[in-house]
């Protein structure tokens, strides 16, 4: 198949989607535009080796200049998207150069979403830069407040706290990555970060903050203060769509896509954390914002391109890993969803089990990958589970499903 393909994002999405169109047998044009200027690389590593300062270049990068070339992949670092003209089936550049296209990705990921007021001194965090800023910030101040108790927010209060800083995490949510995971495993995390050094004030709502570049004062609602030499603002990310906002692209929570990751417009598509998916089996638009999602979508949106059959959106799942311990989840819980614990949270080994109607939608494991994997696909399989042979740590989770019968029996 001849032609130009551009993507634009050389995040996980974009260049993923770009090598598998070279696996797909696309043998046309393949042109990846990233505005940074810098080889694809792994950004799950920004909050943690690349901020401690211990990464390996090689294992950062996605894929060395010389595998790009390898792939015959036209790779732009550095250059920003001023434009898209749909109607002409063309791109402009900020230096004016105009790129065509038969199909368009746009993968152009989300961005850190700001605190209210003056940013002087307030840190965020999404790429290499920032982190390469942040590091020296800290190292050179020797505290930092972090707001936020997400997955970000969390990851550098314990990479902070390895390279010798002394942090506080201020945030709103019940518990640390209240998002993700239940009060259990909440309790968990927070005390973790208690036991490396880290004061988290859950249930904390600031009424403003001040960064002056030479330190940072934090005032809650409450009328508390908390100061520190640096501040990073860690509260979300907000899906980067002002470029298909302007070429008239239909918007979301993000840009658009049907369940083939096809935008509004013909032969433009969208993948990643900038993509409002719509999802069949929820009968809605969903947006993801993890790398395994993203790395799958750009898989998925290059085969759509290419008019080839899309799987179905995989089970979302992701990791974290904070002082030594990797934490894995999986599925969507919901805050009225029935907790089902497997081991014990004090030992470092445990799965927590989210069960809606009796059927799992999510999972959350320490020490357990064996369950993790089982969970991603009873999730899938929208399986019902027995709650009391859940609980037993040695009971295979597989074994622990329903058949229909059983299920209906006990409903």
């Amino acid at each position: 198949m001849r032609g130009q393909i551009v993507v634009v994002g050389t995040g996980v999405a974009g260049a993923t989607a770009a090598r598998t169109l070279r696996t797909e047998g696309y043998t046309g044009r393949i042109v990846l535009v990233g505005g940074e200027d810098r080889l694809p690389y792994r950004r799950p590593m920004v909050s943690k080796e690349l901020l401690a300062g211990t990464a390996v270049e090689r294992r950062a990068l996605i894929e060395s200049a010389e595998s790009w070339r390898g792939h015959d992949i036209d790779l732009r670092i550095g250059a920003t998207v001023a434009d898209i003209d749909a109607a002409r089936g063309h791109i402009r550049l900020h230096d004016g150069t105009v790129v065509g296209y038969d199909s368009l990705l746009l993968a152009t990921g989300a961005r850190a979403r700001q605190l209210p007021g003056p940013q002087r001194g307030i840190h965020t965090l999404r790429g290499r830069a920032d982190a390469e800023g942040l590091r020296s910030a800290i190292l050179g101040g020797g505290s930092l407040l972090v707001v936020g108790g997400g997955l970000i927010g969390c990851e550098v209060a314990a990479t902070a706290r390895s390279l010798g800083v002394d942090v506080t995490v201020v945030h709103s949510g019940p518990h640390p990555l209240d998002r993700i995971v239940p009060a259990a495993v909440g309790a968990y995390v927070r005390n973790l970060h208690a036991d490396n050094g880290v004061a988290v004030h859950d249930s904390t709502s600031l009424h403003h903050i001040i960064g002056d570049g030479i330190g940072a004062l934090a005032e809650t609602d409450d009328g508390r203060r908390f100061t520190a030499a640096v501040a990073l603002a860690a509260i979300g990310s907000i899906p980067d769509t002002e470029l298909a906002a302007a070429a008239g692209l239909d918007i979301g929570n993000g840009i658009r896509v049907d369940e083939r990751y096809r935008t509004s417009a013909a032969g433009i598509f969208a993948a990643g954390d900038v993509a409002d998916r719509y999802d069949p089996a929820l009968g809605a638009h969903d947006r993801g914002e993890h790398w395994n999602s993203a790395q799958a979508q750009g898989a998925a949106a290059a085969r759509s391109m290419l008019g080839a059959p899309v799987p179905p959106a995989e089970v979302t799942w992701g990791w974290t890993t904070q002082y030594g311990r990797t934490l894995q989840f999986a599925g969507r819980l919901g805050p009225d969803d029935d907790i089902v614990l497997r081991g014990a949270p004090d030992e470092d080994r445990f799965t927590a089990l989210a069960l809606r109607a009796g059927r799992l939608v999510g999972a959350v494991a320490v020490g357990r990958p064996a369950d993790l994997r089982a969970a991603r696909t009873l999730i899938a399989r929208g399986a019902a589970l027995d709650p009391a042979a859940c609980t037993d740590p040695a009971v295979d989770l597989s074994t622990a499903a329903l058949d229909h019968e059983d299920f209906a029996t006990r409903t």
